[in-house]
Order: C-alpha cells, then sequence, then structure tokens
C-alpha cells in the first residue's frame, strides 16, 4: 500500500479558482516552513480551501487528542497559515491570502519569516508551472493618482459622449468615503528586504493603504500605522512621488474603497509578472497618457518614473514616446511631470464586474479570514 504524503494532500487542497499552489519544489519547501510533519498529517484532513472543518469532525478523522488539535491549530492560526471562522477552521490560498497575512502580522520566528521570503520571492521572479495564479485573470487594476480628475484627466473626443469619470477609477474615491485610514508594510518589498533584495524604490514600511473598520482593526493589533484624511491624502502623493502605483480589486462593488496597494514593478507580486512575463493580472485603466511636445522639457523624468518601461526618448525626433501596449495607465507619469506637459485622457468605457471573487470570495475576504 502507498504510503499517503500528507504535504501533497495539502498541497492539492490550496488551489481555488486562479490560484494554484503548484507540485513544485519551492512549494513544498514553503509548505515545511508553514507546518511540522504533525500539523501538516492534521491540515491533510481538512477540506479544499474555501470549505471549514469542526475540531469535532478532526478528533474523529485522527488519532490525535482534542487538546493535541486544538493546540496545534491555535499556533497555526496565530502564525496566519491557516483561519478560524467562528468554531471551524479552514486552509487558505497560499497567494493572495496566507502571503499578506504572515508577513503582515509576522507571527513566526525570524529564521521562518527569511527562508518564506526567500520561497516568495523566488516565485515572483521566476516563471513555473503552472503558474501560482492563472496569467490571464485579471485580478487587479490601477487608480488613477490623487487630484486627477481636476489636474490630469481629459476626456478623448473619439469616446462615446456619455463616458464619464467614475469614481472607482480613482484613488480618491478612498479618501472621499472614509475617515479612518492606516499604512501596513507593503509585504513583496519586506519579502525583498528579507530575503537581501530590497527595492529601490521605496521600503516597505510605504505600504498599502486600509480603510474603515479594517484600518481601526489592524491599528488595534498594532500591525499598522494609523492616519487622519489629511495624512492619508499626503501619504498618497508621497507614493506617487516615489513611482509607486495604485493597485485595487478589478471590480466596482467596493473592495477598493477598503484596500488598495501601492506597488513597485521590481517587487510587487501582481505588477512585476504584468510587465515581466506579460501576465494580465493587472489590468490596464481606461486612461493613457498623452504628452503636449510643445510644453514637454524633455527632462526624462516620466521615463524614469514608469513602472512598466513604457516610455523611450526619440534622439532623432527629440521628443517622448509611449508604448500604450505597455502602458497601464496609471498615471505615474503625468503626476510627476513637473511641466504638467502629461494628461491622462479616457480612451475606453470598460466596467469591471462589481465583484471579483477567488472562487468562492474576494481577495480582501479571503485576506480578512486570517487578519480578523
Amino acid at each position: 500500500m502507498t504510503e499517503i504524503d500528507p504535504y501533497e494532500e495539502v498541497r492539492k487542497k490550496l488551489s481555488i479558482g486562479p490560484l494554484q499552489a503548484p507540485k513544485h519544489e519551492k512549494i513544498y519547501e514553503l509548505l515545511r516552513i508553514f507546518w511540522d510533519e504533525k500539523t501538516i498529517e492534521l491540515l491533510s484532513y481538512f477540506p479544499q480551501v474555501g470549505k471549514l472543518i469542526k475540531v469535532s469532525e478532526l478528533e474523529e478523522k485522527t488519532d490525535f487528542s482534542r487538546k493535541e488539535i486544538k493546540r496545534m491549530l491555535r499556533k497555526a492560526v496565530k502564525k496566519k497559515t491557516i483561519h478560524k471562522s467562528g468554531s471551524e477552521y479552514g486552509l487558505s490560498p497560499l497567494l493572495p491570502g496566507v502571503f499578506e497575512a504572515y508577513f503582515i502580522t509576522r507571527q513566526d520566528s525570524e529564521e521562518n519569516l527569511k527562508k518564506a521570503a526567500e520561497i516568495y520571492r523566488y516565485l515572483f521572479k521566476n516563471m513555473i508551472e503552472p503558474p501560482v495564479i492563472e496569467k490571464d485573470f485579471e485580478l487587479f487594476r490601477p487608480l488613477l493618482p490623487i487630484d486627477s480628475k481636476e489636474k490630469l484627466i481629459k476626456i478623448d473626443k473619439t469616446v462615446d459622449s456619455s463616458s464619464k469619470i467614475l469614481p472607482y477609477e480613482l484613488v480618491e474615491d478612498i479618501i472621499n468615503k472614509n475617515d479612518t485610514f492606516a499604512v501596513i508594510p507593503c509585504q513583496c518589498r519586506l519579502v525583498g528586504e528579507l530575503s537581501g533584495e530590497p527595492c529601490e524604490i521605496a521600503p516597505s514600511d510605504m505600504g498599502c493603504l486600509v480603510s474603515g473598520i479594517g484600518a481601526k482593526a489592524l491599528s488595534g493589533f498594532g500591525y499598522a500605522r494609523s492616519l487622519n484624511k489629511e495624512e492619508a491624502i499626503q501619504y498618497l502623493k508621497e507614493t506617487e512621488k516615489a513611482g509607486l502605483v495604485h493597485i485595487a480589486s478589478n471590480s466596482y462593488g467596493g473592495e477598493h474603497l477598503h484596500f488598495i496597494c501601492n506597488c513597485c514593478p521590481c517587487h510587487c507580486g501582481a505588477l512585476k509578472p504584468s510587465k515581466d512575463l506579460r501576465f494580465n493580472i493587472v489590468r490596464p485603466s481606461n486612461f493613457k497618457p498623452n504628452i503636449d511636445l510643445n510644453e514637454c522639457k524633455r527632462c526624462k523624468l516620466c521615463l524614469e518614473k514608469c513602472p512598466m518601461d513604457s516610455i523611450s526618448y526619440d534622439e532623432n525626433d527629440d521628443r517622448m514616446i509611449i508604448n500604450n501596449e505597455l502602458c497601464i495607465g496609471c498615471g505615474i507619469c503625468a503626476s510627476n511631470c513637473q511641466q504638467n506637459a502629461i494628461s491622462m485622457e479616457k480612451i475606453d468605457n470598460f466596467i469591471p464586474p462589481k465583484v471579483r471573487k477567488i472562487g468562492n470570495k474576494t481577495f480582501l475576504e479571503h485576506l480578512t479570514d486570517l487578519l480578523m
């Protein structure tokens, strides 16, 4: 009789919808960091991600005592490698999900955090088959910078006359509809720092913006830094000046009002594969930059700031050129142009789904399961 490998059993249960836990040596290494042999044996009796199990059911299925089961579950929940809902427990996706919660809270040993960081960094930098996330799953989208509506946006005359700037297309929507904010460290750049490859654009402390109840809770737990409305506006401006892209869930139902990432192209688990591997994880916005050549001073700051390397300088014609095939319409070039020579034109009317689900839950719900 073939002996069952509990790590393989758990690995197979960690995939949900477009999120995968590929059969790869790095994935097995990651699982061994998260869970020791006894815990993984217990977890092998868990159902697939998205479903829950009770302690009493685990007692019936395993040889562990109730005391042992509760001890192992309590430790795993504290490390944010599984989640608890009422009196039931469940597995969560490795990315996004466990990745964010594990590094936001940092409840594991420094040694394990470093080892896990090195593996996640490897997964972000290398194409493994199947990928951790399906390459055509449009999970995120960029939001235009603060003050875009007043300073940066123009409507293309070729777009349907009914077109208008929609609140969910702008980062200021999170500001306008909330009063409480907090900043949590960027998990992607933290992984770089822990693995000896820090980001040169911004530190991990310049991380995600959370609002509302989530901001209060994470600040209360000591995982986040509280901000008032004015401080949140200033913070977003600082991230834009650094060259970070505001990225939110690719939906319009309100998820973007609670959690926004501020992303770099060198470490972000969504932006980096979108740039380097041509994945479609970050769907371009409905906007594209337009350069006024009469106002442009050829300072090349836009070229330096562009996260997608979509801007170049043509020496023969002495002008900046935008490659619209590479551009994601984030507006970082426009917000950083000191001559105000770049405007953002609305060229499309794509409307995202109201809710973007990964399996049976949204990205934010998967994360909330672990953090709350």
